[in-house]
Order: C-alpha cells, then sequence, then structure tokens
C-alpha cells in the first residue's frame, strides 16, 4: 500500500471525508453531584507528571559543509538515552535514506553504553544495504536506497551514540547548492545543534523562520579560500543573542518559511533551466512513443478527447513507483523506456505524458507543486517542490493533470495540491515562472447516500448503504479500493462505516471498477448492529439514521488586531442523503418536523415521513460558493445552527405492549 493512499484510509478513519457520526448509544452513567465534585478536587490537587517519553535524545549535532563544486559532506552525531522498553525497541534499528547515483553514507560510530557499565561498538556485519521497499520491482530505480544499523542488546538506562556521514558527489544542480532544515519541536530532543559551513564567495544567507532567526555567523581564511559559517544552538541562550549575523554580509528577511532554515545559491530561473536542460536530452518525437500516441488519440476527435486517452493510458497502464519528488535526484528516464517499462516515479510519468502529447500537437508540460503558498519566495529550493502536475492550455482554459495518481479522473487532481503555486517547466515568458493550480473540477461535485435500513423485533440494526460520489471524496475511495486487495475491501469498508458513525459488522461489500473514471465512483456495504434499541424502554429514541452533514466551523476567536477571515466552504458540492427505515408490526414512529434554509453560499432542505410501517427522510445540503466573507459571519452562524438543529431531531419510536407480550425468561440468578 502506497504512503499516499495509507494517509487517505486515515483520513477516512477519522472522518475527514464529508460525513460525521450517528448512534443510538446510551449516555454514559453519570456519578452523582457530589461524588463528581470531589473526585475532580482530588483531580485537581494531584500534581501532574508527564508521561515518561520511550527515549530522549540529549543531542542532535548536525553539520554540513559545501565546496565551491557544489560537492557537499553532512554529519550528524547524536546521543540517545533509553528510557525504558519501548525506546530500546524504536531504536532497535536505524535507517536512512540515500541515493548511491550521488551520495555516499558511512557510519563511523554506532555504540552503546549499558547502564551498568561498559561499551559495546557495533560491528559493519549489522549494516545492511537494501533498495528501498518502493523500488523492489522497479529495477531501474535500484540506486534509491535504504541503509539500517541493527542495535541488538538495547536496554532502559543505556545511552546510544552514532555518527553518520553522507558524502554527496556532483549532486543535482552543481555547482550551485541548496539545504532545508527543520528544527525539532518537541522535548524529545534536549539539546540541537546545526551548522552550515559555504563558501563566502557564494553570498548565501539564511533564510530562517522565527525559531531560527538567531544564528552566529564566523568568517575565516580571508581571500580567494573564504568560508563562512552559520551555527544555531537550540534552546536559544541568552548569551548567542548577542550575535546575530554579521552586519557586512547581505541580509534577508526573516520569513515563515516552508522549512526552518534555506539556504540556497539558486535562483528560481537556475533551477528552471537546470530541470529544462535535463529533459532536453531526451528525444520528445521518438517513433515509438510518437506512434504509440498516435494509435491511442486516434480515437479522439478534439484536442481535450486525445489528451484524455493520452491520460489515461499514462495514469493507469504506466504503474507509479511512489516515491516522492526529488528522490531520484531529478535524474529522469527516456520516456520510451518509462513506457515499455510500464513503471515510473511522478516525473518520469509526468515527462512521459508531456512527451506522448507534444508529439501530437498537444502541449502538457510537467508543473512542479511548491510545498507552501510563501515558498516561491524564498530563493530556488528544490526541497520545496512536492509534487509534479501537467498543465494543458485550451480555448476553455488550462487542464491541470495527475498522472501519478492512477485512478484519478481526467482533469482532477489531489484537494491539497488545489492553489498552490506550481513552477511552470514550459512558462508562457520569461518572467512568469509559476503559476496556481486550479481549484476547477471538471464536473460538478455531487454525493448521494442512500441507507435502506430495517429494525427487527430483536432490536437489531440490518442495514445497507450505498455511496454514488463525484468529486473529492471520489477520489479519496477510488484510490482506498484501488490500493487494497478485495479480500481487505470489508476493512475500507469498516473504516468508512465508523467515520459516517455506522456501528456493527460489515457483511458484505460492492465497489465499481476504480479504473472506470468517466462514472461515478459507488461503493455499497450491509452491516449489522444488534441490540440496536431496548424495546422494553419507554419511550425509544433514535437519531435520523443518516450521517450528518459536515460544515466547516465559523471562526473562532482572533487574536487582537488581526483581520477577520472568509469561512471556507471547500469546493461546491451537492450532498443527498435518503433513508427508509422499516419497523417491526406493531411500531409507529413520532416524525420531526422538517427545514428549509436558503442563503446565497449554501441552501439546506429536509424532510421526514410515516408511511404504514415504513419511515423515511431526507437532507439535502448545496454548497454554492467557495467561500462566506467575514462580515456574514452572523448569517453563516444562523445558517449553521439551522442545520445543526435539524441533525439533532430524534425519530421517536412506540411499540405498544409489542415488547411486554414476549415469554417472560425466567431470572436464572432467582432462588426459590
Amino acid at each position: 500500500m502506497t504512503q499516499f493512499s495509507k494517509l487517505l484510509l486515515l483520513r477516512l478513519l477519522f472522518a475527514l471525508i464529508l460525513f460525521c457520526a450517528f448512534a443510538a448509544t446510551p449516555a454514559p452513567c453519570q456519578e452523582p453531584a457530589s461524588s463528581a465534585a470531589k473526585q475532580a478536587t482530588k483531580r485537581a490537587e494531584a500534581p501532574q507528571k508527564a508521561p515518561e517519553l520511550p527515549a530522549q535524545i540529549e543531542l542532535l549535532e548536525t553539520r554540513v559543509r559545501f565546496e565551491e563544486n557544489g560537492d557537499s559532506r553532512k554529519e550528524v552525531h547524536t546521543r540517545v538515552h533509553i528510557n525504558n522498553e519501548g525506546g530500546a525497541r524504536e531504536f532497535a534499528r536505524l535507517t536512512f535514506d540515500y541515493n548511491r547515483s550521488f551520495q555516499q553514507i558511512e557510519f563511523p560510530v554506532v555504540r552503546i553504553t549499558h547502564s551498568g557499565g561498559g561499551t559495546v561498538d557495533i560491528l559493519p556485519s549489522a549494516i545492511s544495504d537494501q533498495p528501498n521497499p518502493a523500488v523492489v520491482n522497479a529495477p531501474a530505480y535500484q540506486d534509491v536506497r535504504v541503509k539500517s544499523v541493527r542495535i541488538l542488546g538495547l536496554a532502559p538506562g543505556d545511552a546510544l551514540e552514532y555518527r553518520t556521514v553522507t558524502i554527496s558527489s556532483t549532486p543535482p544542480f552543481a555547482p550551485r547548492f541548496y539545504i532545508s532544515h527543520e528544527v525539532a519541536r518537541d522535548n524529545l530532543v534536549s539539546e540541537e545543534r546545526f551548522e552550515v559551513d559555504l563558501p563566502a564567495a557564494s553570498r548565501v544567507v539564511p533564510i530562517t523562520s522565527r525559531i531560527a532567526e538567531i544564528y552566529e555567523t564566523k568568517e575565516s581564511n580571508e581571500g580567494a579560500n573564504a568560508r563562512v559559517l552559520y551555527q544555531w544552538k537550540w534552546p536559544v541562550s541568552s548569551e548567542s543573542q548577542k550575535h546575530p549575523a554579521a552586519p557586512h554580509l547581505p541580509t534577508r528577511p526573516n520569513l515563515a518559511a516552508q522549512s526552518d532554515i534555506v539556504l540556497t545559491s539558486l535562483a528560481w530561473n537556475d533551477l528552471l533551466e537546470s530541470l529544462k536542460s535535463a529533459l532536453s536530452k531526451f528525444n520528445v518525437i521518438a517513433l515509438v512513443v510518437k506512434d504509440k500516441a498516435q494509435d491511442l488519440a486516434s480515437s479522439a476527435s478534439t484536442p481535450e478527447g486525445k489528451l484524455e486517452v493520452l491520460y489515461d493510458f499514462v495514469s493507469q497502464k504506466v504503474r507509479t513507483v511512489d516515491l516522492p519528488v526529488a528522490t531520484t535526484g531529478f535524474r529522469f528516464r527516456d520516456p520510451a523506456e518509462v513506457m515499455s517499462s510500464g513503471y515510473g516515479v511522478p516525473e518520469d510519468k509526468s515527462l512521459l505524458l508531456a512527451t506522448m502529447a507534444y508529439s501530437i500537437g498537444i502541449d502538457a508540460a510537467p508543473a512542479f507543486i511548491l510545498s507552501d503558498q510563501s515558498a516561491f519566495v524564498h530563493g530556488g529550493n528544490p526541497s520545496a517542490l512536492e509534487n509534479v502536475l501537467n498543465v494543458a492550455r485550451f480555448a476553455a482554459g488550462p487542464v491541470w493533470l495527475d498522472p501519478s495518481v492512477e485512478v484519478a479522473p481526467f482533469g482532477v487532481v489531489r484537494p491539497e495540491l488545489r492553489a498552490k503555486p506550481a513552477l511552470l517547466v514550459d512558462p508562457p515568458n520569461s518572467v512568469q515562472f509559476f503559476e496556481k493550480v486550479s481549484t476547477k473540477l471538471p464536473f460538478a461535485a455531487r454525493q448521494e447516500v442512500h441507507v435502506d435500513a430495517a429494525i427487527g423485533a430483536d432490536g437489531t440494526l440490518s442495514t445497507k448503504i450505498k455511496y454514488r460520489m463525484r468529486g473529492d471524496n471520489e477520489l479519496l475511495l477510488r484510490v482506498a479500493f484501488h490500493e487494497s486487495a478485495k479480500e481487505k475491501w470489508k476493512e475500507v469498508a469498516q473504516l468508512l462505516a465508523l467515520s459516517d458513525g455506522f456501528r456493527g459488522r460489515i457483511t458484505s461489500v460492492n465497489a465499481s471498477d476504480p479504473y472506470a473514471t468517466k462514472e461515478p465512483f459507488t461503493v455499497e456495504y450491509e452491516i449489522t448492529q444488534p441490540k440496536f434499541v431496548d424495546w422494553a424502554k419507554k419511550p425509544v429514541r433514535i437519531p435520523a439514521l443518516l450521517p450528518q452533514l459536515g460544515l466547516p466551523d465559523p471562526p473562532g476567536h482572533r487574536a487582537s488586531g488581526a483581520a477577520p477571515s472568509a469561512i471556507d466552504l471547500g469546493t461546491p458540492l451537492d450532498v443527498e442523503t435518503h433513508l427508509t427505515l422499516r419497523l417491526p408490526p406493531g411500531a409507529a414512529a413520532l416524525m420531526p418536523t422538517g427545514t428549509s434554509v436558503e442563503r446565497d453560499y449554501a441552501t439546506f432542505t429536509s424532510k421526514y415521513q410515516e408511511i404504514g410501517d415504513t419511515v423515511t427522510a431526507s437532507r439535502r445540503l448545496n454548497f454554492l460558493l467557495r467561500e462566506v466573507s467575514a462580515d456574514r459571519a452572523a448569517d453563516y452562524n444562523a445558517f449553521l445552527r439551522a442545520v445543526q438543529n435539524d441533525e439533532a431531531q430524534e425519530f421517536t419510536l412506540d411499540r405498544g405492549n409489542a415488547a411486554s407480550a414476549q415469554p417472560a425468561v425466567e431470572n436464572p440468578r432467582k432462588k426459590n
């Protein structure tokens, strides 16, 4: 399972898809008021002791040296105190990623100091060097490696010390260089030091976040070999605050950077020219690629249709090797080789799609997505490139494509990438290097949920739930089911059920073909929940048995002087939920009153009805705009309350004397 799909399943588990929970579960028993007060007082008076960490990193020290030709040496020194068995397990294996095409990594020191005395150095036989798990079945990427050290014999109270040295020779973009670093923010690290030693001629100065704005600057070897050393230390001491950057060096403003420390000798146009140079060595009209593109595109009549056919081929027929952007050091494979091998990392799949499109006269160039909205002002920093898309331009506007997601519909990119700045490999002019990813979808986003349920005479709830989706949640579920073996679909459905509040055991599940991206994605499962109601209780109240419709919370209290922010509603989305609930013979229901609320940014309606022994309910929430202006917060609050009040309504069930008419069961504990 890929990293992307694991994240999606976690999002399902924590109910980040639109729906929230419902459940007819009893309220927890409450303590008597006096007892509860006494317990609260005891808890308040008791000293609060922080839980023990499994291990404490006493020192994390990183030193990096760059040479004039772009080569570098990075040494990391770490001292760890093992607090308990969890820490011993956590540090039983150290793993480090690297790319052997331009890097080598060594372990000069790996040593255990036992609490009872004595030291043990880890032997070279404990070191292994293997391909990254993602490339095991991808021979072309075997240079992407994981080097690991087995640490045997660790026990609570021991100290572990290790040093790693990573040497990079002729790295990407040499002789220019870049580095980014994030400071440890939790109490796992007691002391952290970071330093960068580089040629003064580069005139590179740090770009930092607030946590790293205090550092020391030292110069040495005045003349042709002059160098400059930047040093940080955390926690920041009062003494270090007396040593800001040397005043005669150029200064850069402290920014809320995507990393706490960024040093780069690249400008964005330098990075762009390097990428274009790396891509230019391939024959973009190679006969094998052109022939395949023409053969595929012959089934379509419009440029958009032709590109869609090519996109479907690259996304679905060329397997994605799930590696982060730049893991291969921007060393691209020939598109013809990628096509023939049937696999590629995201950059190589993007290049293949661009090449196939270009060979039939369509421009669909790669575009590298930056990690945040402000990253492009921090200088040319390749570590800020987090994803790659393709962008094609037609009369109706740009179309953004994500061929690395094998089951994404044409024109749909992951929501977390939308509106982010993209570095265009083929910019429209010499100054416009960036463009924001479009927030538009190629179709109207819509979701339908149909709940067909029945409550038995014994109180068991049997439910069949069917989802039909277009939009962001469609992509979420497509990937989740695509990345899971069919025998694991019940587990995926169980996560979906939990996220929507359905309790019980999944008995069956079915989903449409994740590759059938031209049609909405459907999921259907059945779930059974025993003892859903107790007919002996009077009255029986249950919720409407529909997933609650998620609405964004209103803005909270803002800092003094801060400007009010708009309320983000997300992608416009039309959501309908329907319930058909069959009651056992003799049961009747008292129905709540429906609601209707209309605004220019959203509308909501609900309807509840009983016909014989069948209850029906429906709710529809239609988000019409992407946001609500800050000055309409009060109006949005009123809309939100109206929806929440409706969802809080319950059905009241009555089965008359049916429960009391059941045969009595003798209590086995009762004695004559």
